[in-house]
Order: structure tokens, then C-alpha cells, then sequence
């Protein structure tokens, strides 16, 4: 391999063409080829580079030499476009969900594991500079005991083709969060979902996650909001950490029930009250996530190292999509298990 790295991009839409914009821009690495059966769209990414461009995926991975490929095509068509790239030998990152379908996805994760490739998901919260920036808080015990997590993922109706529904197309995110800042796998879930628009899925979902450490997540994500907002905030004993998946913000809210020089320190007592206190606006790199997260994938590549989130993971998340779907028909909870190991 050769110290710059070949990218192509298969899948032109909003997000493959932010994929090719970043991919022309990072150090290391030239988008050499990317593909789409709409000649616009190519024309478009194209422009004003020496990049090569095809109308069929199959083509491009038998005529391009590519040290990665990144898949950014309808959900239904990740399973298809996956297996070309994995049968060719080439790492991919697959834009979540990693498939249509739980099935679909352990088939990619199987085959990749088979052939020895390397196969990533994109699920691109993990790398927004807040998200990591909290992590780091969370790890170092600033919270004391977590309670509970909560996400709001609301928007107007996207225009956009839409194969599936508002819970596997947006709730994957910030499941895969949760897991990410927790540590600690869904043991259950419970769900309602609404078909407030006409559609043939559901454009809201009120859902609850119980994880094996106990915490509660708390997932309200819709279509149906006149604005976008993206949240996640973290409650435990010492405060409230709060992400602006947007600005790219992270704030905590400290909890200033008891003095804070107690002797023996929180650890050393229990909960017994809250009290508002100092608002702390944290520093967090204001870096793009999609960049932080191509750059991520560039390296393990390069360094045949595993990559940041892994195929179970992309698995993970959507287990618990399609187990809060199911909690919603059925109006029961659902236990969730282990995904099946290859």
C-alpha cells in the first residue's frame, strides 16, 4: 500500500457527495473514483477534480485499484453494494444502518469476516467533537453514578427518498451513542410509534432503553417538528452534561445540593438531594464530525488496525431499532440478546 490511499465513493446523494468532498480534502488520501447512475451527480462531485467516475458500482470496483470505498446508497441496496466491495477485497465503510435488515446485516459482517475485510459503519455521532469531549468527562468519573440518558432527534419531513422509517433511520444514532458513553449493552426496550403523515412507516417514536448497568435511555424522535433539534443529555449525581449535536456544544449543570468541599468528596456519599448550581460552557474542538470520522476510518486502513465502531456495533444499533419497532406493534417490551456470533 502505498503512503497515499485511494477512496472511492459509491453513492452520490447528500451524504456520498459530503463523503467525496471530505475524502478530496484529507491529507493521505485522493478520491479516485466514485459511482452513481445519475450523470448530474457525478458530473457535480467531478468538477474541478482528476477523479473518475461510473455509473455502475460493480464496474468501478473491477477497473479501480481502491484502498477503501465508502457506501452512501439507499439502505435496501447496502447489502448488495457491500458484498461487491467485500468480494473485491476492498475495506468499506457502510453509512448506517449497516443494512436494511438485522439478517442482511450479519450476512455483510459474516463475509467480511470471512475474506479478511475490513468493514466500518458510519455512524457519525461517535466522532462529533462533543460526543468524544464527554466521553472523556464520563470516563473520568465526573458525573458520579449515571441515571439516565436522553436523546431528541426531531425535524421537519425530509424531501429526501426514504426507505425506511424514523426509527431506523435516525434513532440508530443516538443508540449507538449511548452505548459508546455508557459502556453497557440494551437489555430491554419499550415503544410508541406514530404514522402522523402519510406514509407507509412511522415518523415518531417515544422510546425506552433499559441497559445492563441500569441506566434508562430515552429516545423522542420524529419528522414531524418544524425545527431541527439534535440532543443528548446525560443526568447523574453530581449534574447534567448537555450535547448540541449542531453547535457542537457541551455544557454540565452542576448539581450544588451539598458544599462542594465536604470532607471525603462525592464518592464518599450518597445522593440526598439537587440543587441548581454553576453553568460550566465546556471547550470542545469545533472539528467536523464527518472528517473526524473519514480520518478515523483512513487510518485503521493504513495501519490494518480494527476500526472505531465495528460491524456488531452497527449491529447493536440496529437490534435495538428493530426491537423498539416491534415493541411498538406489539404494545410489549422486548428483551433484547447478544447479537449471533459469526
Amino acid at each position: 500500500m502505498s503512503d497515499e490511499l485511494r477512496a472511492g465513493v459509491i453513492g452520490l446523494g447528500a451524504m456520498g457527495a459530503n463523503h467525496a468532498r471530505v475524502l478530496g480534502e484529507l491529507p493521505g488520501v485522493r478520491l479516485a473514483a466514485v459511482a452513481d447512475p445519475d450523470a448530474v451527480r457525478i458530473d457535480a462531485v467531478a468538477r474541478g477534480r482528476t477523479v473518475r467516475g461510473y455509473a455502475d458500482a460493480a464496474r468501478m470496483l473491477a477497473e479501480e485499484r481502491l484502498d477503501f470505498v465508502t457506501v452512501a446508497v439507499p439502505t435496501r441496496a447496502h447489502v448488495d453494494v457491500g458484498a461487491l466491495a467485500i468480494e473485491r477485497g476492498v475495506p468499506l465503510l457502510v453509512e448506517k444502518p449497516l443494512a436494511a435488515t438485522l439478517d442482511e446485516g450479519v450476512r455483510l459482517r459474516d463475509l467480511a469476516a470471512a475474506r479478511g475485510v475490513l468493514l466500518s459503519v458510519g455512524h457519525i455521532e461517535r466522532f462529533n467533537p462533543a460526543v468524544l469531549a464527554l466521553k472523556e468527562h464520563l470516563r473520568a468519573g465526573e458525573l458520579g453514578r449515571v441515571f439516565q440518558v436522553h436523546a431528541r432527534r426531531v425535524g421537519p419531513f425530509p424531501h429526501r427518498v426514504r426507505d425506511v422509517g424514523v426509527v431506523l433511520d435516525l434513532a440508530p444514532h443516538d443508540i449507538d451513542v449511548m452505548r459508546f458513553l455508557l459502556d453497557s449493552e440494551i437489555a430491554r426496550v419499550q415503544a410508541e410509534t406514530e404514522q402522523r403523515i402519510n406514509t407507509e412507516r412511522e415518523d415518531m417514536l417515544s422510546g425506552l432503553l433499559r441497559f445492563a448497568n441500569g441506566v434508562v435511555g430515552v429516545l423522542d424522535v420524529n419528522w414531524l417538528t418544524p425545527t431541527k433539534i439534535r440532543e443528548l443529555s446525560v443526568l447523574g449525581e453530581r449534574g447534567m452534561f448537555v450535547v448540541d449535536y449542531l453547535s457542537r456544544e457541551l455544557t454540565f449543570y452542576e448539581n450544588d445540593f451539598e458544599p462542594r468541599d465536604q470532607p471525603g468528596g462525592w464518592a464518599a456519599r450518597h445522593l440526598k438531594g439537587v440543587s441548581e448550581g454553576p453553568v460550566h460552557r465546556l471547550k470542545v474542538e469545533k472539528r467536523e464530525p464527518l472528517r473526524v470520522e473519514l480520518e478515523a476510518f483512513a487510518r485503521s486502513v493504513r495501519e490494518g488496525a480494527p476500526p472505531a465502531v465495528t460491524p456488531d456495533d452497527g449491529l447493536a444499533a440496529m437490534a435495538a431499532a428493530e426491537a423498539l419497532v416491534r415493541a411498538a406493534r406489539t404494545g410489549a417490551a422486548v428483551e433484547l440478546h447478544p447479537t449471533p456470533a459469526r
